[in-house]
């Protein structure tokens, strides 16, 4: 990590982690002493402290690194959004796609209340992880024997949400990287299907299983395709970090639930053709066509995330400003080491969460290679 890096990452770094120990803490006692008596109560409280922590990245996303998000979708979708239960599947493009996803959900005031399937291992995540297991995201091992009634017993749970909530599956599995494309295509020639060229194969039992236990309560689908500009550079948690804008394209498109077919086969061949479809949409726009035919919806930037910093930002100066004179941690050799090693310490964990954002290089920084069907059954044959 470079030097301009680490000067953000310390102040940034401080200011995040001390604060999310602080809503982690918030978070435990309302999960403690609440929800026993209240789940809805407790889920309540916990939307609106959990946003206090997730809008630090939002802030971030928004105004430190400039990012912007083109939403394109139509007028009925849009007003939507936020105010019904939702299942989001999406194309899994970048490294931040989850945190794109939830600035669409701050937009629409449901940032508090939007959930995942992730896996496992990040729910160990300092501060992150933790405030995510709070806000009864699903953690998965990636083994479907085990993960069959962990996915159900978490989408039981979901039946009495008191506030409309966004659940995102990325059915792809993994992120999209050069590597994984050429294996997808190599599978799909295999079994005789079309390579794809600009998303992987979806894996449809997640997606399947996902649509038998909410239809019942969650009335819409939302489609979502994501792409980066064609002229921008693709973001990630270090480019952000840094400072560089980009542009994000997302389209979605709104399916009602009830719509989709009941038998799970069918299911599967619903998932594969969205699938399809949004791989031919992004063919088309990365060949110069436009990105879809609705119109761009103006989502603007978040000045709440603006406010939310500055408080964090004043509280904890002021705090830390207190702390060091009734210490005088400075005037000894042993507070400037203890200091120091607090600091490397700070630095190490953001290192941590970032390299957990990070996923191979970016297939939007990279050349896209196709190789020809004809080309691909060759080499499957000799194999």
């Amino acid at each position: 990590m470079d030097l301009p890096a680490i000067m953000v990452i310390i102040p940034v770094g401080l200011i995040f982690l001390i604060s999310g120990l602080i809503v982690n803490l918030i978070q435990a006692i309302l999960y403690v002493l609440v929800q026993p008596i209240s789940k809805n109560m407790y889920r309540r409280f916990n939307k609106v402290v959990a946003e206090l922590l997730w809008l630090e990245p939002v802030w971030l996303f928004d105004w430190w690194g400039g990012v912007k998000v083109e939403l394109h979708t139509d007028s009925e979708t849009f007003n939507l959004m936020g105010k019904e239960h939702a299942l989001l599947i999406s194309n899994h493009r970048s490294d931040i796609d989850w945190l794109i996803g939830w600035v669409l959900a701050q937009r629409s005031g449901c940032l508090g209340c939007t959930m995942a399937i992730m896996k496992d291992v990040l729910r160990y995540l300092p501060v992150m992880g933790w405030s995510m297991w709070f806000s009864e995201y699903v953690f998965v091992k990636r083994n479907w024997a085990k993960d069959q009634s962990t996915l159900k017993s978490g989408y039981e749970k979901l039946k009495d949400f008191p506030v409309p909530f966004w659940l995102a599956l990325f059915v792809e599995g993994t992120r999209f990287t050069q590597p994984k494309l050429l294996d997808a295509q190599k599978y799909a020639i295999s079994k005789g299907f079309d390579a794809p060229k600009n998303v992987l194969l979806p894996r449809t039992k997640g997606f399947i299983q996902a649509v038998q236990n909410l239809r019942p309560f969650v009335p819409a689908i939302y489609d979502v395709t994501l792409a980066v500009a064609r002229d921008k550079p693709p973001p990630s948690m270090l480019t952000i970090l840094k400072g560089k804008s980009s542009v994000v394209k997302v389209h979605i498109k709104r399916h009602l639930m009830h719509d989709l077919p009941e038998k799970s086969d069918d299911i599967s061949q619903w998932c594969k053709n969205v699938f399809e479809a949004k791989d031919a949409f992004l063919e088309n726009y990365f060949l110069g066509g436009s990105f879809g035919k609705e119109e761009m919806q103006d989502i603007g930037r978040s000045k709440q995330s603006l406010i939310v910093m500055i408080m964090w930002s004043c509280l904890l100066s002021v705090g830390a400003i207190g702390f060091l004179l009734w210490t005088r941690l400075f005037s000894t050799w042993q507070g400037i080491l203890v200091s120091a090693v607090f600091l490397l310490l700070v630095i190490v964990i953001m290192q941590i969460l970032i390299l957990f954002s990070q996923s191979e290089p970016s297939i939007d920084s990279m050349p896209i290679k196709i190789l020809p069907q004809d080309s691909m059954r060759d080499i499957l044959l000799k194999k």
